[in-house]
């Protein structure tokens, strides 16, 4: 399993990942698109503990092959009760989509943070 780890005593809160991974995902500069964010002195990202999957009542959220927990965008109905539950505010919304989303640990971040205030974890899915 992927997962995107994070030393805040590296982080200088440049936002250079929150930059990259608008860029990646949504072709935009705007951070608050990002799947991950700086807020306050922390760095909000999924741990892929699963709550989310727990909590959704029409099972669009899922764990890919890799552990990773994705969002099926065709099942998913726009309740945003995920983005409510998630114990590490790593599930967003955003005006301009219908459906929640968030880190998929893609890691475009991590080659671009100036610091190396984050990493990839690969751990056994459990």
């Amino acid at each position: 399993m992927k997962i995107l780890q994070k030393k805040l005593e590296l982080c200088t809160q440049c936002r250079v990942c929150e930059m990259e991974c608008s860029r990646t995902w949504f072709k935009e500069e705007k951070s608050e698109k990002s799947r991950i964010r700086i807020h306050q002195d922390n760095l909000l990202t999924c741990t892929q503990c699963g709550e989310c999957i727990k909590i959704c009542q029409v099972q669009a959220i899922y764990r890919d092959k890799f552990g990773v927990i994705k969002v099926d965008r065709k099942k998913c109905i726009g309740c945003f009760m995920c983005v409510g539950f998630c114990p590490e505010r790593a599930m967003f919304m955003h005006n301009d989509y219908a459906e929640p989303f968030k880190c998929v640990a893609c890691g475009k971040c991590v080659q671009k943070c100036p610091t190396n205030a984050i990493y990839i974890l690969e751990e056994a899915a459990g």
